[in-house]
């Protein structure tokens, strides 16, 4: 994003920081290891998702093998039970060395496909579960759809993942979108149940700015949708500006939980602390 663009969309971001704060709630601040039930499935997930593809999971991969699994296992401890991985990060062999230190059932798993036909999502599906040594998988998205026609585009990818959420190999599915166009379908198609959307307050890497996308994702919402919000500290482009960033986050009513990829246990320890004083500053 070019200088000019980024300082309009800060000044525009203003006015709607000003305008969410007005949405204050009572009761106690929110917390990263809040549970949360996801879309019509009502998949149970921690408010924070622990992302493993920061920058294409170059970030995560950087600690290793035993390293991701150690920083997964510590968000497990916390209470941050939601972990976010992808086949394009080459992260599900951490993601499945974490998995020997926890029960299955208490994890939830969220992954992603590239997969377009019915034969590729089967085989996807099958070597997902060998590579994360699972015999299910909580959430599948196909992965940074762009075009305004991808349920045409992805039929036959969407009818096999509809299948395996009716025979409990998958518990719910959607889409991860990465255009407005898309994000306008997303919210159209009734075979989406969970969307993940790229939101945050200074539209750095998002599909459009804030003000674009809030109304599209608050029609998911009423759709009964579930959504999860990604890019909240801007791929770290926000990484000055982190405790604004999570109040615009937590200000949401159209965004239910959403990931972000730590690079170490200290920024996870971090971004634990900072969420409930985030949410009490939006409440007061």
């Amino acid at each position: 994003m070019k200088r000019r663009e980024f300082l309009r969309n800060s000044l525009g971001a203003a006015g709607l920081m000003a305008g969410l704060r007005s949405m204050s709630w009572a009761g106690p601040a929110r917390q990263a290891n809040d549970v949360v039930y996801l879309g019509p499935d009502k998949i149970r997930l921690s408010r924070l998702a622990i992302g493993t593809g920061t920058k294409g999971g170059s970030i995560q991969r950087q600690l290793g093998l035993e390293g991701l699994a150690d920083l997964l296992h510590f968000g497990y401890d916390q209470g941050v039970f939601f972990w976010d991985t992808a086949d394009g990060y080459r992260t599900h062999p951490h993601v499945r060395e974490a998995l020997k230190r926890v029960p299955r059932e208490k994890v939830t798993i969220l992954t992603k496909t590239r997969a377009r036909t019915a034969d590729q999502m089967r085989a996807d599906l099958d070597r997902f579960r060998k590579e994360l040594d699972t015999d299910y998988l909580d959430i599948v998205l196909l992965h940074a759809v762009t075009r305004p026609d991808w349920p045409e585009e992805r039929k036959g990818a969407m009818e096999v993942l509809s299948e395996a959420r009716e025979k409990g190999i998958v518990r719910t599915h959607g889409v991860s979108c990465h255009s407005l166009e898309a994000l306008e379908t997303a919210a159209r198609e009734p075979w989406v149940r969970v969307d993940l959307a790229r939101i945050n307050f200074a539209g750095l890497i998002m599909d459009a700015e804030p003000a674009t996308v809030i109304p599209v994702l608050r029609r998911m919402k009423a759709a009964g949708k579930g959504i999860i919000g990604m890019k909240i500290l801007g791929e770290g482009g926000l990484s000055n500006r982190v405790d604004e960033a999570l109040r615009f986050a937590l200000s949401l009513d159209c965004v239910d939980c959403f990931t972000i990829g730590p690079a170490n246990r200290d920024e996870l320890s971090d971004l634990i602390r900072r969420i409930p004083a985030a949410s009490a500053a939006m409440a007061a």
